[in-house]
């Protein structure tokens, strides 16, 4: 009787490139439990590590661009890749490198234009904005911006559900194929729009009253790469992303003194006996 192991197929494999949260809530530690929960095989080039908690970011370092570029190719070279997410970038030589480097692939890029983290901490040098609109949106499958994010980018600023429409014109003329803008942070339901220009999806949640919602953006923005890596059109894959989030929001928690993470492993948990 053969003892030897057993080999399994490789799941499409997606690279985040990203922020580290020592929290474990947001950054390359919510993108990778999210593409794990999902069923793809999470890979990571770390383009900054950040001291933080619940209660806010106590610190910030972001590396030097040869690790990430190292850490990019290392990966790419040998790897292959489905699909590409970034997060945060922090200043404007790293969004010109990661920029350079996602060029350089042929697989979707989801792009979420980390800006400020959910406790109002600046995760994004204002010099770096010009070099997001300029060489990173231009290459985005999808871009993933909040209601700040909007106003950072755009100079929109939303106030009202019809308000959506003329951030996302703004942004598209940014150059990404796709524009969803979050609207989170409106009253009343979760209401997102998704549009190319021509195609608009109006997608709609519950607002759960549960403030543990740390790190909902990046699992957003991951749970979209992973869907996209799986073979999912755009608008597939980001509705698929908001069923998931808006569950992981439901089940969120308490962790520290501050604000808790979303739930990545939900749907794990209720599927156990």
């Amino acid at each position: 009787m053969s003892t030897a192991p057993l080999m399994g197929t490789a799941p499409p494999r997606v690279l985040t490139v990203a922020g580290s949260d020592s929290g474990g809530g947001a950054g390359i530690q919510a993108d990778l439990k999210t593409m794990l929960a999902l069923g793809v095989h999470g890979m990571s080039v770390i383009t900054a590590v950040t001291a933080q908690n619940s209660l806010g970011v106590q610190g910030a370092w972001e590396l030097p661009v040869e690790a990430v570029r190292a850490q990019f190719r290392s990966v790419v070279d040998d790897i292959g890749v489905q699909a590409v997410k970034t997060g945060m970038l922090a200043s404007a030589a790293l969004v010109e490198t990661v920029a350079e480097l996602i060029d350089g692939t042929d697989a979707p890029a989801v792009i979420d234009p980390v800006g400020v983290s959910k406790h109002g901490d600046s995760l994004l040098a204002a010099s770096a904005l010009d070099s997001v609109r300029t060489q990173l949106l231009p290459l985005a499958t999808v871009v993933t911006p909040n209601l700040d994010e909007v106003a950072q980018l755009s100079g929109v600023r939303v106030g009202a559900e019809d308000d959506l429409r003329t951030a996302a014109a703004a942004l598209l003329d940014l150059g990404p194929r796709w524009v969803l803008v979050k609207g989170g942070h409106l009253p009343g339901e979760a209401v997102d729009l998704l549009t190319d220009g021509s195609a608009e999806h109006w997608l709609r949640a519950p607002r759960h009253d549960n403030r543990h919602t740390h790190g909902t953006g990046c699992t957003l923005a991951s749970a979209t790469a992973a869907r996209l890596a799986l073979g999912d059109t755009v608008p597939e894959a980001v509705t698929a992303a908001k069923r998931y989030v808006t569950g992981a929001i439901a089940a969120g928690f308490a962790l520290g003194g501050g604000i808790g993470p979303v739930d990545h492993g939900w749907e794990l948990r209720r599927a156990r006996p």
